[in-house]
This record gives C-alpha cells, sequence and structure tokens, in this order.
C-alpha cells in the first residue's frame, strides 16, 4: 500500500515550523489514540500513520531527507538504517554495483543542497520576474575531473581494507566492523594529489545563475533549481539549490495570502458628504463611491485586485480600509465653520452623533453603579 505524505497526514504545510508540526500532530493523536478508540483498527492506523509522520517531520536530518528523495529517504529497508545516510548507502551501492565495486562501500556521494535567500518586491511577485544570482559553491576540479589525483595518476586501492572502506576488528568471541583509518571509507587511496584541489576533487568557486521566478510566489516560499548545488564526491550527482523568497515591505499595500490590503485617507467632508476617491492597484488605478456618512474602519472591496498565487485560480480581492483624517492647521474660517457645526450637532446629538451619544450613555451608566 503506497504511503500517504507525511505533510498530508499531518495536514501541514511543506514550510511549517516544528512548533505547527507539534500542534497538529497532538491533535490527532488526541482524536485516534487506540485508548479512546477501543476495537477502531481505521483509528489506530490513523494514530500510527500520524505517529510516522512527526517522528520524521521534527528530526531535522530525517526531514531534509525526506524532503528530497519522499519516503525511499527515510525508509530504514533502503539501506539498513533510517535518515539521509541510509539512502545515500543505497545509492552509492547502486553505483558501485555499475563500477565494479560490489565488494564494499562506494565512495561516491551526492553534493550538497545549497540555500539562497532572495528578496523581492510584491510587484515581482505578483508578476513574475527573472533575475541573476551569484552564489559561491563547490565545484568539480577540472585538473582532476573530480577524482582528487594528480593528471596522469589515479587513486589506488587501499592495502588496509582492499577498497571496501570498512576493516573487521577481532575482540573474542566479538566482532567490530569500523571505518577504515587509512582510507577515511574511501576504498582508495591518493599518492599523488591534485595540486588545483589538493586531493579533494572540488574547489571553491562562484557562479551566476538565471533564476525565474514565478508570478503568485509568496514569502517563504521555495524555488528548487535541480543540480545547481555543491558537485558530488568522487564523482557522485550534484546537490540542488533552493531559492527561497522574501517578499519586502511595500509602502501601500499589504499582502495577505492572495488578497492586499492598503490604507486610504479621506478628507472629513468627503466622509460626511459622500464623494468618489480614486485608489492605486497593482495594475494602476481604481475609483471607489464613498458613501455618505463614512465612518473610519469601513472596508470596501475590490474584487479581483489582488494577488493570484501560484497554486490559485482566481485572483485575490483588494481591501481599502478607510480612515478619516482630522483637518490641521486651521484657518480663522475653518474654525469658525467648525465651531458653529459642533455647536448644530450639540442640539440634537443623538441624531448626528449616534456613536457618540451611545457611548456616553454607556459610561453615566458603569460610574453610577
Amino acid at each position: 500500500m503506497t504511503k500517504r505524505d507525511y505533510y498530508d497526514v499531518l495536514g501541514v504545510d511543506r514550510n511549517a515550523d516544528e512548533e505547527t508540526i507539534k500542534k497538529a500532530y497532538r491533535k490527532l493523536a488526541m482524536k485516534h489514540h487506540p485508548d479512546r478508540n477501543a476495537g477502531d483498527t481505521k483509528s489506530e492506523d490513523k494514530f500510527k500513520e500520524a505517529k510516522e509522520a512527526y517522528e520524521i517531520l521534527t528530526d531535522a536530518n530525517k526531514r531534509a531527507a525526506y524532503d528530497q528523495f519522499g519516503h525511499a529517504g527515510v525508509d530504514p529497508s533502503a539501506g539498513g538504517r533510517g535518515g539521509p545516510q541510509g539512502f545515500t548507502d543505497a545509492f552509492s551501492d547502486i553505483f558501485g554495483d555499475i563500477f565494479g565495486s560490489r565488494g564494499g562501500r562506494s565512495n561516491m556521494h551526492r553534493g550538497s543542497d545549497l540555500r539562497y535567500n532572495m528578496e523581492i518586491s510584491l510587484e515581482q511577485a505578483a508578476r513574475g520576474a527573472e533575475t541573476k544570482i551569484r552564489i559561491p559553491t563547490l565545484e568539480t576540479c577540472e585538473t582532476c575531473h573530480g577524482d582528487g589525483s594528480k593528471p596522469g595518476s589515479s587513486p589506488k586501492t587501499c592495502s588496509t581494507c582492499n577498497g571496501h572502506g570498512q576493516v573487521r576488528m577481532q575482540q573474542g568471541f566479538f566482532s567490530i566492523q569500523q571505518t577504515c583509518p587509512k582510507c577515511q571509507g574511501n576504498g582508495k587511496v591518493i599518492s599523488n594529489p591534485c595540486t588545483t584541489c589538493h586531493g579533494s576533487g572540488r574547489i571553491k568557486q562562484h557562479k551566476t545563475l538565471n533564476v525565474k521566478i514565478p508570478s503568485g510566489v509568496d514569502d517563504g516560499d521555495r524555488i528548487r533549481i535541480s543540480g545547481e548545488g555543491e558537485a558530488g564526491i568522487n564523482g557522485g550527482p550534484p546537490g540542488d539549490l533552493y531559492v527561497v523568497v522574501n517578499l519586502l515591505a511595500h509602502s501601500v499595500f499589504r499582502r495577505d495570502g492572495d488578497h492586499l490590503h492598503c490604507e486610504i485617507p479621506i478628507s472629513f467632508s468627503v466622509a460626511a458628504l459622500g464623494g468618489e476617491i480614486e485608489v492605486p492597484t497593482l495594475e494602476g488605478h481604481a475609483k471607489i463611491k464613498v458613501p455618505a456618512e463614512t465612518q473610519t474602519g469601513k472596508i470596501f472591496r475590490l474584487r479581483g485586485k489582488g494577488i493570484k498565487g501560484v497554486r490559485s485560480h482566481d485572483k485575490g480581492d483588494l481591501l481599502c480600509h478607510v480612515v478619516v483624517e482630522t483637518p490641521v492647521k486651521l484657518k480663522p474660517r475653518q474654525k469658525e465653520l467648525l465651531e458653529e457645526l459642533e455647536s448644530i450637532n450639540l442640539e440634537d446629538g443623538s441624531r448626528h452623533s449616534p456613536r457618540a451619544k451611545s457611548w456616553m450613555d454607556k459610561a453615566r451608566e458603569f460610574f453610577s453603579e
């Protein structure tokens, strides 16, 4: 039976932090615990499934292996042990068969993955973009082509372990296998190391890459670029590059998933009498009709003026939050008119300022108790 994705089992996003994963597991464990569901085999299976997912995703090494290789990366049967090392051993055994080193461990290893944090603007996230990045990495040495030996020579089979990478120590009735101290488990010994890479088979370099940013990416999203990580060891495959998106703060908009939010200041007179105002959008401008007697906090929704996410079918909305702006630096005539307005308001406060009247009534009741 095919195993379900661990993230789907717990109902969390692939970028979920450890605390989120723990909360999701606790919820499922409480629901499906055998003590609460005696005789219910389905609940017992779900409990075991959630426990397995939790144990993998809260272990940094196992989670990294699972993210890269799926269930094969954490299956103990893949190489005699769980986690990334178990998968690496199985992977190495395949190449060992090809190159005739079936008697012991292959010394080929996959290169490490790299992470690059990229800061992008809201406009780039919404529309997509293409940019160049420069990253430090380990590349295969061109002088020795990755085997670590000086041109004209080649690594020799280790005489201590006969190329197995492991040596067996006998102590009485016990037999202990350990990494060969001479070749450090590689099975090969470099007698004439390459002068360029000093025998490592890799050199530090910087490389420039073109990165395509898909439209709709959000803060924390990862873009995987296959084969652009560090070079493998002894001819092993390269790792991958993960570009992690960091969204820069915008001067006007605040993103919330596929929706955008912004504050729209309006004058006291427009709020009281109504009118039409122009608001910015990512595509340009739009107009909003403000009804008379609009209060601070009123939200106007412009449908389809948000962002279409990477996994979304439709665009989100733009939500405009109204803020009534109090006039400042008043001229004498303005003060005179406002004083006259306040005088009229006081004559019938319940009609002209119902919220203020209601608040004052509640305040009087509170202090009279």
